[in-house]
């Protein structure tokens, strides 16, 4: 009788968040407004990764990704011909900068948008947290005009 090379990989919840990733094409929403970077994984791909090791209850470091994803079916939870070497810390570092080139904050809002169109999620009201704003200089009161 033939002996079959057999290994196993673990999915735990990874496949119901990456397949919620997926149904609202998390990865599309961003590659379409990044720039292709030219490079193996595409920072759709590198912050769904980076979502399902944050989720993955490990609390490990961005450079141990590689480590965390190692017993994971990657192409089913990232995409086809990604392997767990690909998603060093040099490339999610890199798409994180990519984030931050274009505005975290549209991104998110964009991709949040989208999340709430698949899931048919009406909203009645929008918040802006203006306490973030700031204001340098001096104001012209009537003592100083």
């Amino acid at each position: 009788m033939d002996q079959q090379d057999l290994h196993s990989q673990r999915m735990d919840h990874l496949g119901i968040v990456a397949g919620i990733c997926n149904e609202i094409g998390l990865i599309e929403q961003i590659d379409q407004q990044i720039d292709d970077t030219g490079r193996k994984v595409s920072v759709g791909q590198a912050v769904q990764a980076m979502i399902l090791n944050g989720l993955g209850y490990a609390s490990r470091a961005l450079y141990l990704s590689p480590e965390f994803f190692d017993n994971k079916p990657v192409d089913l939870l990232i995409g086809e011909g990604i392997e767990a070497a690909d998603l060093n810390d040099d490339c999610l570092g890199r798409a994180l900068d990519k984030l931050f080139e274009k505005g975290v904050t549209e991104v998110f809002a964009s991709v949040s948008a989208r999340a709430l169109q698949v899931f048919g999620i009406e909203t009645q009201f929008a918040h802006l947290d203006s306490t973030s704003f700031g204001l340098h200089g001096e104001y012209k009161s009537p003592e100083n005009a």
